[in-house]
């Protein structure tokens, strides 16, 4: 197998678990479409391609910095969730489409690609695939293809999610959107807990 179709199954298994990012996803498909959803996947796999460098180029020295500071980084990603979460729950739905300009699409991708970053402990998954491929510390042209390819798997697992979801816009009412708004934000504000009970543990 090509290590960038290795790293496109790669891409696609760290992306599919539905997380934070997921429920973002899935509710900016129902309450904006596709660019706004994908713009929020978009930033989650770049994340992850930038973990996988990590592990695929063998950057011990990174890795060591970015586990060291777990908790510190955890901690500021389960406020961000906790934040979100409280804004999705409050949110009145839209009575049209947003507009998604550039702006707003960059900001979407920044927060998700943040968060993602804030769970360091993903290199640790990376290096257990990629060592049991033989990739780590492998040539620099091989490590690059396959980080190409984990970008491209979990990227085209979120632009699948969105599409999909996004074509159940027209049959959501406002009601149903209302509690789409207050689930969402209600699970996003459990995940924060969560993160911050574990990055309180880790410290």
């Amino acid at each position: 197998m090509s290590p960038f179709v290795s790293g496109v199954g790669i891409g696609l298994a760290i992306a599919a678990p539905v997380g934070p990012i997921g429920v973002l996803c899935i509710r900016r498909a129902l309450a904006s479409g596709v660019r706004s959803a994908f713009a929020t996947g978009l930033g989650a796999a770049l994340a992850d391609a930038c973990y996988g460098a990590v592990a695929a180029f063998g950057l011990t020295a990174v890795s060591s910095l970015l586990l060291a500071w777990q908790a510190v980084l955890a901690g500021g990603g389960a406020l961000v969730l906790l934040v979100l979460g409280v804004r999705t729950a409050i949110a009145e739905p839209a009575s049209g489409p947003a507009p998604g300009g550039a702006g707003s699409l960059a900001r979407q991708f920044g927060e998700t690609f943040l968060l993602t970053l804030s769970n360091p402990a993903t290199i640790l998954s990376f290096l257990a695939v990629f060592a049991s491929l033989g990739a780590v510390g492998s040539g620099a042209g091989e490590a690059a293809t396959m980080v190409l390819g984990v970008f491209v798997g979990s990227a085209l697992w979120w632009l699948t999610l969105s599409v999909v979801v996004a074509r159940l816009r027209a049959r959501v009412t406002r009601p149903v959107m209302r509690w789409i708004n207050r689930i969402a934000g209600c699970t996003l504000v459990a995940f924060g807990l969560v993160a911050m009970v574990a990055a309180l543990r880790a410290g």
